[in-house]
């Protein structure tokens, strides 16, 4: 029976390319950066494989598991983490953010190497606008494919990480637990509180308008 490693494996080696994959972390996230990774698996010998027997989405991992990953990919692979800024979030939207992140990313490793063979598989269903290279994105792509899955790990635990300093200076938002995300918690924390530099006000607005219609009865 084939292992679920070797099936993401399997599923990059099928387009016979050097593949870079690239996925993001954060994106629906109130606070802080939205960031992007990508990976270029360059060894993928037969020990390599046995290390990471338990690759897969990021989601689909405990926090022990995602961090264990981690060091492995990062010391055994090509890979870029890229941030985007809430600032820059809301000047582009998250969307081209997310975009931008992975770009800037996958041309950093597309840089180190040399080859006209890359293939960039993309997790979603969005192209990366303004990427000079062959690209196709996969829906799920962290569940199918080896390079995309390692890359949501390089993201989740670089933004996780990132996000537990920011709730040592804003404690009182609880970010530590809910990533940034607006629970109901978070929301009662930003009505007792008010927002700080690294909310994305443009996911408040139908809070704040909420509120606003609440006021009026």
């Amino acid at each position: 029976m084939i292992s679920h490693i070797e099936s993401l494996i399997d599923f990059d080696n099928k387009f016979d390319s050097i593949i870079i994959g690239t996925d993001e972390a954060g994106r629906g996230s109130g606070i802080g950066a939205v960031f992007a990774a990508a990976v270029c698996f360059t060894n993928k010998s037969e020990k390599l494989l046995e290390k990471l027997s338990i690759l897969n989405d990021s989601k689909q991992l405990s926090k022990k598991h995602r961090e264990e990953l981690y060091k492995i990919i990062k010391q055994e692979t090509t890979n870029c983490v890229t941030p985007i800024s809430a600032e820059e979030i809301e000047k582009i939207n998250i969307l081209n953010a997310s975009l931008k992140a992975m770009r800037l990313s996958v041309e950093n490793i597309a840089n180190k190497i040399d080859s006209n063979k890359i293939l960039v598989l993309v997790d979603g269903n969005k192209l990366i606008p303004n990427l000079n290279l062959k690209q196709k994105y996969i829906i799920k792509g962290d569940a199918i494919s080896a390079s995309i899955a390692a890359a949501s790990i390089l993201a989740k635990v670089e933004r996780d990480r990132y996000v537990i300093e920011l709730s040592k200076e804003y404690p009182q938002y609880g970010w530590d637990k809910n990533m940034g995300y607006l629970t109901k918690e978070h929301l009662e924390a930003i009505d007792k509180f008010g927002t700080t530099p690294y909310h994305r006000m443009s996911y408040l607005k139908k809070h704040f308008a909420k509120k606003e219609q609440l006021s009026l009865f």
